[in-house]
């Protein structure tokens, strides 16, 4: 890993690169768990990176503690404009990484060819301000079931020393409130192409929360997949293959010479 600004970045360079695709990972994990991902993106014809994020993984910072996102989407766009070179980005965010590139397709839109979202954490806000209301946040650490169909995945999630295993911090929930707000208030992604895939039984992002403020936004080059039967980490369910297969055919088409 090297650093740019505050975050350490990951790097998976192809051959004869024809895209850079942009990986933004989600609440206490860490870029280590999309190496699955960023290989199968490689064998298509991608050049991958991806950070971590302040206060994850082996970045700096007090541990799953984010006082706002709009430095995080700056860091970002370091990132982006240190790996890009001449090459088309598609960014692609998973939860709390779908509400830092939903952030950064409406401020940085003429970066990107193509946006996908896996699981967005947008569309949250009255659920945490109900959180930030009683005495103390939820303490509890993410119930590992609800990630995936895969015991596999869990297993591995509760072995990782990298991820958090923790419970909430309130500056983080405030953050998260003042994301969605300023999603709310902020513009559609224009022609941006899109796609957006969610795990139809979700119970961390409800993809009925998620959804309609993904439609609000998305603009008419947009895919819609809800899996069936698919938790939380569509990228690591059972069929995750044919997900990660959408996202190359998406990177592929939207890049196209």
């Amino acid at each position: 890993m090297t650093a740019i600004g505050r975050v350490q970045v990951r790097r998976w360079p192809a051959d004869d690169a024809a895209r850079l695709v942009v990986l933004v990972h989600g609440y206490g994990e860490h870029i280590g768990r999309y190496e699955h991902v960023a290989r199968a993106l490689v064998a298509r014809g991608s050049a991958v990176v991806g950070p971590d994020h302040v206060g994850h993984g082996r970045s700096g910072g007090e541990q799953a503690l984010v006082e706002g996102f709009e430095p995080v989407v700056d860091d970002l766009r370091a990132v982006v404009a240190d790996a890009r070179g001449d090459l088309p980005v598609v960014m692609v965010g998973h939860s709390m990484g779908g509400l830092i590139a939903t952030r950064y397709a409406q401020r940085h839109r003429e970066d990107l060819a193509g946006l996908v979202l896996s699981g967005p954490a947008i569309g949250l806000g009255p659920v945490i301000e109900g959180w930030l209301a009683a005495p103390e946040p939820p303490s509890d650490p993410i119930d590992v079931a609800v990630l995936s169909r895969d015991p596999a995945v869990g297993a591995a999630y509760a072995a990782d020393p990298l991820v958090w295993h923790g419970g909430w911090k309130r500056p983080t929930l405030e953050a998260f409130v003042a994301a969605d707000r300023a999603i709310a208030d902020g513009p559609g992604f224009g022609d941006l192409p899109l796609l957006y895939v969610h795990g139809a039984e979700d119970q961390l992002v409800p993809v009925a929360l998620a959804r309609p403020v993904v439609e609000r936004v998305a603009g008419p080059d947009s895919e819609i997949h809800v899996i069936e039967s698919a938790r939380h980490e569509v990228f690591n369910e059972v069929g995750k293959d044919a997900t990660i297969r959408l996202v190359a055919d998406f990177a592929e088409r939207v890049t196209a010479r």
